[in-house]
């Protein structure tokens, strides 16, 4: 049995890791735990294991690894944010490392849920910094390559629900940047409007179509091919 917990850490950001690697996942506490406002709750080796301790922990951010014995990374994030799963006090966000770049299966896993990906061999700065990124509700990777990471998995596009004809002309006009991967700034400047505002918009986006964050948005536009 790999899995620890449950601990309660004084820190505001909940971790939960995901590896079959003890000495990765030792790794990785020992750098999430030096870092101020966050700490690990507890560490599972397998995608089962982390599907159980979601619910137990409600950890805020899970570092979940794509490939796993027993059930793997896509899976399991796929199970976090089904329908079915336990309701929440606070939202979850999943985190994929992967070895490889443009990994397909990191794609898929952005399909179910997850806020990005990383590379096995970032840096500790760069960890923490993602961490407290997706936790904000954000990507952890640019929108540029988030649209490309998509595009490299070809889905044959639904047509869009009928929640998307609710949207606004102005609203639509936000989704189309937010899909394309400009910042608030930029959609700010190119519809004439203050980013406040923008941020009003994408909140009215994300409650019509039942969507979590702007990483949903591009996904969403992927699979109605609404870009």
């Amino acid at each position: 049995m790999t899995a620890s917990g449950p601990v309660e850490p004084t820190a505001d950001i909940r971790v939960l890791l995901v590896d079959d690697q003890d000495l990765f996942r030792e790794g990785v506490r020992v750098i999430v735990d030096a870092q101020e406002g966050m700490g690990v709750v507890g560490t599972a080796g397998d995608g089962e294991e982390a599907v159980r301790m979601v619910a137990e922990l409600e950890p805020d951010v899970v570092l979940m690894d794509i490939r796993m014995p027993v059930m793997d990374g896509v899976e399991a994030t796929r199970r976090i944010f089904a329908g079915d799963a336990p309701a929440r006090r606070t939202p979850v966000r999943v985190v994929v490392l992967t070895t490889f770049n443009l990994d397909d299966r990191a794609a898929t896993a952005i399909r179910h849920g997850a806020s990005g990906f990383l590379l096995k061999d970032t840096t500790p700065a760069q960890l923490r910094d993602a961490i407290r990124t997706v936790h904000a509700g954000n990507a952890v990777l640019a929108p540029t390559d988030l649209v490309t990471l998509l595009d490299s998995a070809v889905v044959t596009p639904d047509p869009p629900p009928a929640a998307f004809t609710g949207l606004t002309d102005r609203e639509r006009e936000v989704f189309d940047a937010v899909a394309r991967g400009l910042s608030n700034a930029e959609i700010a400047a190119r519809v004439f409007t203050s980013e406040s505002t923008v941020k009003t918009h994408v909140g009215a986006i994300l409650r019509k179509l039942a969507l979590r964050d702007r990483v949903q948005i591009v996904v969403f536009a992927h699979e109605h091919g609404l870009v």
